[in-house]
């Protein structure tokens, strides 16, 4: 069995500075999730605000399979089998044939999906331009290049789930 790699060890510096950045990512998505409620709340199209979510990733990541955006997604094929019907129901998204598994279908985006979808990041863009209006414009590139550099540490540190099933072996053996 392979030895787990030592635990590393971080200043009390560095765990404060951490810690002020979990509260601020905590006020973040907050606040991201009260503004993302209060434009679902005065949209008209009775689309759910997460499934814009499916129609994001099939335009960047091109036609997919439920089953595959449920993983990319992180979320359950029950709820992206119903969020994606409600996108092929206002025309936002179809269903085409696999070519790999005429079995299979994949979700595509539609021309309706793509314009709604850059009609919602013009709204997205303008509002940001509105946050960062009285920003100069290096704290605004800076702010750019951190969140990158924060995101590119994120994707490749995400914590492993432990396997319950090892960590009762563990017990047994201590």
């Amino acid at each position: 069995m392979p030895s787990a790699a030592p635990e590393e060890v971080f200043s009390a510096a560095e765990l404060d500075v951490a810690d002020e950045l979990g509260v601020q990512l905590v006020r973040f998505m907050r606040l991201i999730t009260k503004s993302k409620s209060q434009v679902a709340a005065a949209g008209p199209d009775g689309i759910e605000r997460a499934a814009y979510a499916i129609l994001f990733h099939l335009i960047h990541e091109g036609p997919q399979r439920t089953s595959r955006l449920a993983e990319a997604l992180h979320a359950e094929i029950s709820t992206i089998s119903r969020q994606s019907s409600s996108l092929v129901q206002h025309g936002l998204v179809e269903r085409q044939a696999d070519p790999e598994d005429g079995r299979a279908c994949l979700l595509a985006p539609t021309t309706e999906g793509l314009r709604v979808f850059e009609e919602n990041r013009k709204q997205r863009n303008k509002w940001l331009a509105a946050v960062l209006a009285d920003w100069p414009e290096k704290d605004r590139q800076s702010l750019n290049e951190l969140l990158d550099r924060l995101n590119t540490g994120i994707e490749t540190n995400i914590p492993k789930v432990a396997d319950p099933m090892s960590a009762q072996g563990k017990g047994a053996d201590a």
